[in-house]
């Protein structure tokens, strides 16, 4: 069984994430299901801010759904999700009887299986790598490959891209308790964007996306930020 762990920021606040995660898999006809009021925070910003009993606790209870729940695959729409549920709960409870995806691997899959397809769009497009994903995890290839699998997109990288991508400011705790560092962190990376002359900022993890749209408003930019699910979700129904 698959379950679908949108986590905290898509659950709450950029809730379109979670909601064109789910259209996706539905249109590829994945069976999963999802944890409602028994899925609790993974506990990624409660380990980073040096409170590990709280997010051992939180652990014990994820791990504990997802045996009530008979899942033999967690996907995540979170980068800080996807490293602390695949890497960090088997160090909090010696426990991992499932495996973990993060929803591009998912996507990539089934683009491969050709299950998904996208219509030709001509865009230009950049992405940011997520500190979780891509530092922490090494996904680097497999968000480009899903972008490049749309006929029409052109891919532009950033300057600073892959293990030198510039933190876009969200993540660790930061945003809460340093929010003037947090903000400039954030408008750099659109200013490093803006440089590309795409057209779209994408990226794959939800604290990542609401902290670039914050900073592309603050700052008066064109340029569009979305998680590559809206944006795949996007082409499809134009």
């Amino acid at each position: 069984m698959i379950v679908y762990f949108p986590g905290c920021m898509a659950t709450y606040r950029e809730q379109q994430i979670a909601e064109t995660t789910i259209d996706l898999l539905k249109k590829a006809g994945v069976e999963f299901t999802m944890l409602g009021e028994e899925e609790w925070c993974c506990g990624s910003v409660m380990l980073r801010t040096g409170n590990k009993e709280v997010a051992q606790e939180m652990a014990e209870h994820n791990i504990a759904a997802f045996k009530k729940a008979g899942v033999d695959t967690v996907i995540t729409s979170c980068s800080g999700c996807y490293r602390t549920i695949k890497t960090d709960y088997e160090k909090l409870t010696g426990s991992q009887d499932y495996e973990v995806k993060h929803v591009l691997e998912l996507i990539k899959e089934l683009i491969d299986q050709g299950k998904l397809k996208f219509p030709e769009t001509k865009l230009k497009v950049t992405y940011h790598d997520p500190c979780h994903l891509g530092r922490h995890s090494e996904m680097y290839d497999i968000p480009r490959d899903v972008l490049k699998s749309v006929p029409g997109f052109e891919l532009v990288e950033m300057e600073r891209n892959r293990e030198n991508a510039r933190c876009c400011g969200a993540g660790g705790g930061v945003s809460s308790a340093y929010k003037d560092l947090s903000n400039q962190m954030a408008d750099d990376r659109i200013a490093d964007a803006e440089k590309t002359g795409a057209e779209v900022l994408t990226s794959a993890c939800p604290f990542c996306t609401h902290q670039l749209r914050q900073a592309a408003e603050r700052n008066n930019s064109k340029m569009r930020v979305l998680d590559i699910t809206e944006l795949l979700v996007e082409i499809i129904k134009d």
